[in-house]
């Protein structure tokens, strides 16, 4: 019998569930706090970070500064750099893993299956032809073939400043 490892699980399983809203950055920004915190990019009205638990390596989250929840609350500036950051998000990741297609999209309210409701974001993930395995399907599991961190770091330089 094989055995996988996806120690990220039992981290999130374990770990306490943080107050507060996850997407709603501290004024301190960069350095280790950003690495820390898996955020990639930050701008005016938007930023970009990690999903700590994702679908696949590279699972972005773009998200606005500002804590809402409803897309008919957004300024025309903060939609507008939403959408360029997908874009951004899109060419540093087929630069760093020539992925094949992204799925690009946003579930808005809990029914429509967000995790954190009040707080819109957009996901980012790359694809590849096969990329879907019976691991996901029937075990509910998924294979990470890179740690978090060095992804990090991989994407991190390659967005632009």
């Amino acid at each position: 019998m094989e055995r996988i490892w996806a120690p990220w699980r039992m981290e999130y399983i374990l770990n306490e569930k943080p107050d507060g809203c996850i997407f709603c950055l501290e004024a301190a920004s960069g350095g280790e706090a950003d690495r820390e915190r898996l955020v990639l990019r930050r701008d005016m009205h938007t930023f970009v970070m990690m999903n700590r638990y994702p679908y696949c390596n590279g699972h972005l989250l773009v998200s606005p500064n500002r804590h809402v929840g409803d897309m008919n609350e957004l300024g025309a500036e903060e939609m507008l750099e939403l959408f360029e950051n997908t874009r951004v998000c899109c060419d540093v990741m087929t630069r760093a893993f020539a992925p094949q297609g992204f799925n690009i999209g946003m579930n808005l309210g809990k029914a429509a299956g967000a995790g954190v409701d009040d707080h819109l974001h957009i996901h980012v993930v790359p694809r590849w032809t096969g990329d879907t395995n019976f691991m996901t399907v029937i075990a509910d599991v998924r294979v990470m073939p890179e740690n978090l961190l060095a992804t990090y770091d991989r994407l991190y330089h390659l967005f632009p400043r």
